[in-house]
């Protein structure tokens, strides 16, 4: 298994703030560093799956504005079930099942309030095993996965003068 050094996550970092930055731009950046040298690194990280490199979507800019999420309760052996249909729809950005109080989490982008009860309501449910939704708004979004690093190469990055790693 492929376990990236501080040199990746540099590479990483900087990816983050810009998926498109050519690897002259990466090298430069980082100094002392070829660009053929950080392709090679990108390539490597590609292969083993540690990064992605693909196009986000902004909801917002595309008239999806309405964040919410909805947290459902499911009849006993038929939380996959529920939460692989809840999958299938586009308005879910994510679906997961859990443990505790409910049974299946899902994000939902849709267009407006009244597209999500819609969808809460004649969509979701309605699919079998669905006992109860419990739906918040989320007005304001901070942090979304697309820029999430782990925590160590954070920590890394405020706390070692010497570590130039990007400011995340």
């Amino acid at each position: 298994m492929y376990k990236p050094d501080t040199f990746d996550w540099k590479i990483i970092a900087l990816l983050n703030e810009d998926g498109r930055m050519p690897s002259t731009v990466v090298a430069r950046k980082l100094g002392d560093v070829s660009p053929r040298t950080v392709t090679n690194r990108i390539n490597t990280l590609i292969e083993n799956g540690i990064i992605n490199i693909r196009a986000v979507v902004n909801p917002e800019k595309v008239g999806y504005g309405v964040m919410a999420d909805v947290f459902v309760e499911v009849e006993p052996g038929k939380v996959r079930a529920v939460a692989q249909q809840a999958a299938e729809f586009p308005q879910s950005s994510y679906v997961a099942c859990a443990t505790g109080e409910s049974d299946v989490s899902i994000s939902l982008r849709v267009r407006s309030i009244e597209e999500l009860f819609d969808f809460v309501t004649e969509k979701l449910g309605t699919i079998p095993g669905v006992r109860r939704t419990r739906s918040y708004l989320l007005p304001l979004k901070i942090k979304d996965l697309d820029t999430w690093l782990p925590p160590n190469v954070i920590d890394a990055s405020e706390t070692d003068e010497d570590n130039d790693l990007p400011k995340v």
